[in-house]
């Protein structure tokens, strides 16, 4: 099966596997000259989904949201002034309108609301928080990754649109787990292939041409990325 046509309407979980082993390689491609993202990148998929999980309740402290600001700038489009603002926000008021919005989860759209509070915090920024949090249910309104959705309408920066984002990866990742029955995809780990899927065709195609004409082959000694049930907590 090729891929010409677009990764999201693939229904090869192989496929999907491959391109998710691929993420590391491509935040390499996109960090650049800034030497920044891929210590943020770990931090947000791997350090951050821990702390939040380990707290009785869930919150993100103003500290951990100015970082998760900055991932956000590094690895999509820098607005300093984004970063700035989201830097003014009371620390109370952080842990109170994120512990809120977590806790009023699966209802996505009243949670985004909830964090519309804090200044800066957008939908886009808003589903970051979330996914942070709750990767089964939430994915991060990356430009890439929507960019890479078929049947949306132009990109805008709202609720509305990213509802519509958001219906479209959950509807993926549960087709791919009706034909997946060893692993769990969830709508986090959706967007990050179709994230991986769209930067790399522009910053390091090498990294794809070996699963766009036949089925992935792992390579002696490279981790396991499939997301298996066994393995759903520690992947972010």
């Amino acid at each position: 099966m090729s891929l010409s046509g677009g990764l999201y309407d693939c229904d090869d979980p192989q496929r999907w596997t491959a391109v998710l082993g691929c993420y590391k390689d491509v935040v390499r491609a996109r960090e650049g000259k800034s030497r920044k993202l891929v210590a943020l990148d770990a931090w947000y998929q791997e350090e951050l989904p821990v702390s939040i999980r380990e707290r009785k309740d869930k919150y993100l402290t103003r500290d951990e949201l100015v970082k998760l600001m900055e991932w956000k700038l590094t690895r999509g489009k820098f607005r300093p002034r984004l970063q700035n603002l989201v830097a003014t926000n009371p620390e109370e008021l952080v842990k109170q309108c994120t512990a809120a919005a977590f806790s009023l989860l699966p209802n996505v759209e009243a949670a985004i609301t909830e964090l519309s509070q804090l200044k800066a915090v957008g939908p886009a920024t808003a589903s970051a928080i979330l996914t942070a949090g709750a990767p089964e249910t939430t994915a991060f309104m990356a430009d890439e990754a929507v960019a890479a959705v078929p049947g949306l309408p132009r990109l805008q920066y709202t609720l509305k649109h990213y509802i519509l984002y958001l219906d479209k990866i959950r509807a993926c990742a549960k087709r791919l787990n009706q034909v997946d029955a060893s692993s769990e995809w969830t709508p986090h780990q959706i967007e990050m292939c179709l994230w991986t899927w769209t930067v790399a065709q522009k910053l390091c195609p090498t990294v794809l041409p070996s699963f766009l004409g036949e089925a992935p082959k792992t390579r002696e000694g490279a981790e396991d990325v499939r997301p298996s049930k066994k393995r759903k907590a520690s992947i972010h």
